[in-house]
C-alpha cells in the first residue's frame, strides 16, 4: 500500500492578509492551514484583524459542534451496537453474507473497544485477513 501523499512535494505559501497586512516578526498572530495538496498556507494577522476574528469564531463554533456530535454519538452508540448484534444474529451461518457480517461485527467491536480513536489500518487488515484469508497465488 502506498502513501497517497508520498509523491507530493510539501510546499509552504505565505499569503498576505487583505485586511490587516500583518507580516512576520511584529508580534502578530500566525495561522497555518494544510490543504488537500499538503501545501501549508501561512497567514499573519494582527490581533484586532477582522479576518482573524472571524477565523477564531468559526474555529470555536466548529469545536463546539464536534463536542456536541461526540456526546450524542457516545450516548447513541451502545444501542446502535446492540441493534447491529441483533441483526447479525438473524443472519444464518450458511448465508453468503455471513463472512461480511462477521467482519463488520469485528470492525465495529474494534471501534467500540476504543471509542476515542479510529481503528487503525493494521487492525482493519488483520480483521479482513481473518475473515477473508488471502488466496495462494498458485
Amino acid at each position: 500500500m502506498t502513501d497517497s501523499h508520498a509523491e507530493q512535494p510539501s510546499s509552504r505559501r505565505l499569503v498576505d492578509c487583505q485586511d490587516c497586512q500583518a507580516r512576520p516578526g511584529g508580534g502578530d498572530v500566525r495561522t497555518l492551514s494544510v490543504g488537500r495538496d499538503m501545501a501549508v498556507t501561512e497567514i499573519w494577522h494582527t490581533d484586532e484583524c477582522p479576518t482573524y476574528t472571524i477565523e477564531r469564531i468559526l474555529l470555536e463554533a466548529g469545536a463546539a459542534k464536534v463536542k456536541e456530535q461526540d456526546a450524542r454519538a457516545k450516548d447513541a452508540f451502545p444501542a446502535a451496537h446492540q441493534r447491529l448484534h441483533e441483526a447479525a444474529a438473524a443472519v444464518p451461518a450458511d448465508n453468503a453474507a455471513a463472512p461480511f457480517v462477521a467482519a463488520l461485527l469485528e470492525l465495529v467491536q474494534a471501534q467500540a473497544d476504543d471509542i476515542g480513536r479510529f481503528v487503525t489500518l493494521p487492525a482493519w487488515t488483520e480483521i479482513l485477513d481473518r475473515n477473508f484469508p488471502p488466496q495462494d497465488p498458485t
